[in-house]
Order: structure tokens, then C-alpha cells, then sequence
């Protein structure tokens, strides 16, 4: 539990690589769910994280089998292993934050996990949590849903309140590696604050709570 904990607990969708703004609510609570039985949904962070490049804002999409127009439970989600498209999200991730202050810190242990193939986006996803959760000293356990339900009691509903294309009005500020060409981005995956703040990313996190 952490030092925030205390409110219970919070639902979320399933993320790739999560974008700041969701820890900011995260680590009020002592628990997370997953949603797993929604119905895909495109044009959303469930397989898409946003990195800092030289020229501004990056995506990386996960490939999925169905395509990004499937009306697929969240759980039965297939990635398309077709595609090398592990191999070219970290190749992107090395060519940006190679110069970034915590990425060889991070970087033996990262590509060990981008090496794993994964067949289902929600496991992909999962993987992808417990390893930032692992770095960011959160030990906030994680369950699923067992059914979808548009109204949910007992816990607090914070799907779908995270979406690309909005960031919160008090997003953390850090210092980014292109930040002298570009500004400060908001919005960006969790990858990019821990690359630039390591183990003070939590303390980031906490201060516009």
C-alpha cells in the first residue's frame, strides 16, 4: 500500500504503458481493477502510448489481429505477432531516451520484456503495468472484472476518464530530454517520466496531489 493509499478501489480500462495522468489518480487508492470484458474500443490507450521524440509528440500502436475496428471483448483481444512491431517500439524508445538520465538504468530489464511475445493485448498490457509498478514502488494489488457493468458500485469508476487528446490541468512538469526544442508535452506515457525523473517519478507524481 502506499503512502497515498486509503480510498479504496479504483476501475480503470486496460493501458499500454499508462499515461501519467492515470497515476495521478492511481495512487490515491489501495487497489486496482481492470476492466476485461468491455468490447474494444479504438482511438483510446488500450493498445497506444504517446513518447517525446525530437519533433514533438509519438505514438506507439500495438498491431492487433482484428484490426483497430473489431468489436472484441477486451479479453479475447489478439495482437498481430505478424508484425516485428515489438522490435521497432524499442528500437523508438532507445533512439529517444537514449540520452535521457534514467534510461540505461532501466534499459536490461526493458528489452527483456519487449522480447517476450504475448498473444492477448491484456496480458501485454498487464506485463507492461506490474514492470512500471515494479519501478515506481507501487504495491497496489490488481484484479478484473468477472462481467461488464455500465454502473458499478463500490468502487471507483475511472474508465474512460483518461483519453488521448486530453490532459489534465494539473499535469506534473519535469524535465524532458527534447523539452529545449519542443516545450513540456503533457500526456505522455509513464516510460517517459521514469526515463527522465528514475526513482524520484513518484515524487513527481505526488506533488500536484
Amino acid at each position: 500500500m502506499t503512502e497515498n493509499a486509503g480510498n479504496g478501489t479504483l476501475l480503470i480500462e486496460s493501458q499500454y504503458f499508462p499515461p501519467i495522468d492515470v497515476y495521478k489518480t492511481l495512487i490515491k487508492y489501495d487497489t486496482l481493477q481492470i476492466e476485461k470484458y468491455e468490447h474494444y474500443q479504438k482511438l483510446s490507450y488500450r493498445n497506444r502510448c504517446y513518447v517525446a521524440g525530437p519533433n514533438g509528440r509519438m505514438i506507439l500502436s500495438v498491431p492487433l489481429s482484428r484490426g483497430k475496428n473489431q468489436r472484441t471483448v477486451m479479453k479475447d483481444v489478439r495482437i498481430s505477432n505478424e508484425e516485428q512491431w515489438q522490435a521497432l517500439h524499442w528500437k523508438t524508445l532507445v533512439s529517444a531516451y537514449r540520452r535521457s538520465p534514467w534510461f540505461e538504468y532501466y534499459e536490461a530489464e526493458l528489452e527483456l520484456l519487449f522480447q517476450r511475445e504475448f498473444n492477448f493485448l491484456l496480458d501485454w498490457n498487464l506485463a507492461c503495468l506490474e514492470w512500471v509498478h515494479s519501478k515506481l514502488g507501487l504495491q497496489i494489488p490488481v484484479t478484473f472484472t468477472e462481467s461488464y457493468q455500465q454502473e458499478v458500485t463500490g468502487v471507483t469508476d475511472f474508465r474512460e476518464q483518461v483519453l488521448p487528446g486530453t490532459v489534465a490541468a494539473d499535469a506534473p512538469e519535469y524535465t524532458q530530454v527534447f523539452q529545449d526544442r519542443t516545450g513540456f508535452i503533457p500526456g505522455l506515457s509513464v516510460l517517459d517520466l521514469l526515463f527522465c525523473e528514475g526513482k524520484q517519478s513518484l515524487e513527481v507524481i505526488k506533488k500536484v496531489l
